[in-house]
């Protein structure tokens, strides 16, 4: 298996982090956007979409400011990779930033940073920014 890399995508959001978390941390939230639906019991979480189901450990987190996931699978092929969802607000503008991290393999990083800027589309979208 090829090496997967670390990358971020950044996006100016028109909504505080506060009105924003749940739909990056709680199941009714990210099935609005994310997936078709999520389950969850503690740090366990079951993402389901189109008859497919991932499974990831909620690893880190602190309300309005970011959330991390490992998909089991990853951890159990004993891969440090994860995915989070960070929430910046700049100092001097107020403005409001949504940073995905997630890792790929070098070769899919592109395609994977095209389906993220759908996913964040829909949920913008969903949010009305």
């Amino acid at each position: 298996m090829a090496d997967k890399i670390q990358f971020e995508i950044e996006f100016p959001v028109k909504a505080s982090p506060k009105m924003l978390f749940p739909f990056l941390s709680t199941p009714s939230g990210l099935s609005e956007w994310f997936c078709d639906d999520v389950n969850s019991r503690g740090e366990l979480f079951k993402f389901f979409w189109e008859g497919s189901e991932e499974s990831a450990k909620l690893i880190a987190k602190k309300n309005d400011k970011f959330i991390r996931w490992r998909w089991l699978e990853a951890e159990e092929e004993g891969l440090k990779t994860f995915f989070e969802f960070r929430l910046e607000v700049d100092e001097l503008t107020n403005d409001a930033s949504l940073i995905i991290v997630d890792f790929a393999e070098e070769e899919e990083i592109e395609e994977a940073k095209l389906l993220w800027n759908s996913q964040i589309s829909t949920l913008l979208h969903v949010i009305g920014s």
